[in-house]
């Protein structure tokens, strides 16, 4: 078995439901090394905090190169598995995904975030064209005999404010879930959504692991629910801003992943 196929296998095991996985986004091999001394059992890049840590707006105008470089450097940096935000897939057919994948994996990724909105203007691919995106990644990660995590990300809630979010958008996140589920995918992100009654009708429903992203004062509220995942967006003091985050050190961050922790019982994974 090889290192990466270890790597991948080590951080599948690490879903364990009631036992959560604490992902503190990072952007470089410095953020890399600061969480692993920290005590993390994985690593995770944001996308947002990549770009701009190297003077780019998040949405893919960060040269890809530049961001598997990047990666390259995270991977070597550190012993854990490292997982990568890949926007959109970095291309507009799913050949293009099929070729960010591959090097995504050269790199010595595990797994990677990949979006169903266009990131020019946010708006939703069409549900059949982002399956075959996944099922492309699905296909090249097969290849490359590694049990890469494919955590598909859905834009429904980020086409309206919150205060509009209702019924008939959890049904068309559940629809969209249940084909990319169909094409390969190995969990299901749905950023935007805050509302506790939908989030919970959504976990029901949802035939994968859900993930959302969350304000930290909201932790506690989602220990009765089958949310397994959740994510700080980078605007705030967690690792997700370079700005903020460089001046806590590795003491903050041993902190933080025990207040995390000890804060969602029952949830299995949650990026912070």
């Amino acid at each position: 078995m090889s290192d990466q196929t270890r790597k991948a296998e080590q951080f599948r095991g690490l879903h364990i439901p009631g036992k959560p996985l604490v992902l503190f986004n990072i952007w470089d091999a410095g953020s890399a090394k600061a969480v692993a001394t920290a005590g993390a059992k994985a690593i995770a890049t944001g996308s947002w905090s990549v770009a701009n840590a190297n003077g780019f707006a998040d949405g893919e105008h960060i040269p890809f190169a530049l961001a598997i470089d990047n990666l390259r450097r995270i991977v070597a940096a550190t012993e854990l598995p490292v997982t990568i935000d890949l926007e959109s897939g970095y291309g507009d057919t799913s050949e293009a995904v099929d070729e960010t994948i591959r090097l995504a994996i050269e790199a010595g990724a595990v797994g990677c975030n990949l979006e169903d909105s266009f990131p020019a203007n946010g708006k939703l691919r069409e549900t059949l064209d982002q399956a075959d995106r996944i099922r492309r990644a699905r296909q090249t990660a097969d290849a490359a005999n590694i049990r890469f995590f494919i955590n598909a990300r859905t834009d429904v809630f980020f086409q309206r404010a919150a205060e509009q979010h209702n019924d008939a958008m959890v049904v068309e996140a559940i629809e969209r879930a249940r084909a990319y589920a169909d094409v390969g995918a190995d969990g299901i992100f749905a950023p935007g959504l805050s509302d506790i009654t939908l989030i919970a009708r959504l976990a029901e429903a949802l035939p994968l692991p859900l993930n959302i992203m969350v304000g930290e004062t909201r932790i506690c509220s989602f220990g009765r629910y089958c949310v397994v995942r959740l994510h700080y967006p980078p605007s705030g003091t967690r690792a997700g801003n370079p700005t903020r985050i460089s001046s806590l050190g590795p003491k903050r961050h041993h902190a933080l992943d025990h207040a995390s922790l000890t804060n969602v019982e029952g949830m299995q994974r949650i990026e912070l």
